[in-house]
């Protein structure tokens, strides 16, 4: 049987690795081992924040929905509870887009709230 070298497999590995960090600085970028770390801690905080992204653009919704709610007499508890009780089902993505660039559309969304409230 012949002998197998394992070099051409570990260069290619270490190929990849380097071309993945081309962007960090210093030893990061040149030292493989240091390297190496830099891109498994990298792909550890992509995986994460991938995750916290949908947190962070969730409470901004939030906030836009509740400033213009609270701009015309309305917690944003309260236009939730509202438009969930009228029958409305937009979610905060759609809603927050409407407070920032169709105030009117989202003062119609209001009213309703109010009544819905009121009853």
């Amino acid at each position: 049987m012949a002998r197998i070298k394992r070099g051409v497999g570990a260069i290619k590995a270490r190929r990849k690795v380097m071309k993945l960090v081309k962007g960090f600085r210093a030893a990061r970028r040149r030292n493989y081992r240091v390297a190496n770390e830099a891109l498994l801690k990298s792909m550890a905080y992509a995986f994460r924040d991938r995750r916290v992204r949908k947190r962070d653009f969730r409470s901004l919704w939030i906030s836009r929905i509740n400033a213009a709610a609270r701009r015309e007499g309305l917690s944003y508890s309260l236009l939730m509870y509202g438009l969930k009780k009228s029958g409305v089902a937009l979610n905060r993505k759609a809603l927050a887009e409407l407070a920032v660039s169709d105030q009117k559309a989202f003062g119609a969304l209001l009213s309703l709230a109010k009544q819905a409230t009121e009853k």
